[in-house]
């Protein structure tokens, strides 16, 4: 239920959703008697999508999240396992052509291919199941093992949790898979916007990991004074951020996680 609710309620969450909807709000009252309700929507809707898609406000929203955590210290010693979280890749997309359709959290990847050669005894989970809630997609762990093995790492030293549908059962069934013992050092590879929850649902999963971000989207405090090019590049970033703030508040209210916004 947990799962279906967060899938509605995150749908509506989205500025770009939200925003849209007002304006389609604005258009079906133009033909009722409140005109002028319906002009003031129309106007806040393109207003305010404007200032989403084109104003620094969806780097404003993410900056703070891309820099809880910041890059991972190699110096304190080679890790025992790796864990990766979906969301590099499209499995619609990879089953339509036959090929794995790498999106732009493509990092995710790419990064733990360079620490399976860094760290060979190291042990790989890529955890991703399916988190559609009504068309199915395939099963994402499914794709990134065979991109894995291409980038040349050996098929058995990864692990594919299909089970997950999003970030909690991501910590909860890696958790099962990893079995970690202790005094082992795992490590979390996931966008580094997306980092602060996945610690938070890691961390309530009594599975300690260390943060591995990748795939920044900003370039520091400079994006702040950046206006975007493009409405659709803005509204996706705002989109992105508010994502996962959405998240962490969500996650933190219903009881999933201990901490809203966790800290390294």
């Amino acid at each position: 239920m947990f799962f279906i609710l967060s899938k509605i309620l995150g749908f509506f969450a989205l500025p770009s959703n939200l925003l849209i909807a007002v304006g389609l709000a604005g258009l079906l009252l133009l033909l009722t008697r409140f005109t002028r309700l319906a002009s003031w929507l129309i106007v806040t809707s393109i207003v305010l999508i404007a200032v989403a898609g084109l104003s620094p406000l969806g780097s404003a929203l993410i900056l703070p999240l891309e820099q809880r955590f910041p890059p991972w210290d190699a110096s304190r010693g080679s890790p025992d396992g790796i864990v990766v979280l979906g969301g590099a890749i499209s499995p619609d997309v990879s089953a339509a052509h036959g090929v794995v359709a790498l999106n732009e959290g493509a990092e995710r990847l790419t990064a733990a291919a360079e620490l399976a050669r860094r760290y060979p005894n190291a042990r790989i989970i890529y955890s991703g199941g399916s988190n559609a809630l009504v068309f199915y997609e395939g099963i994402e762990a499914l794709f990134a093992v065979s991109q894995l093995e291409a980038l040349g790492v050996a098929r058995d030293r990864i692990t594919a949790e299909e089970q997950s549908r999003n970030t909690i059962e991501n910590a909860v069934f890696s958790c099962l898979v990893a079995n970690p013992k202790p005094g082992e050092r795992w490590l979390l590879i996931t966008s580094a916007a997306h980092m602060p929850r996945a610690i938070a649902a890691f961390r309530a999963a009594q599975f300690p990991v260390e943060a591995y971000p990748v795939d920044w989207r900003t370039s520091g405090p400079i994006d702040l004074v950046r206006p975007f090019s493009s409405l659709g590049e803005g509204l996706r970033l705002t989109d992105t951020a508010a994502h996962e703030w959405a998240g962490l508040v969500t996650y933190w209210l219903a009881g999933k996680t201990t901490t809203l916004f966790p800290g390294p």
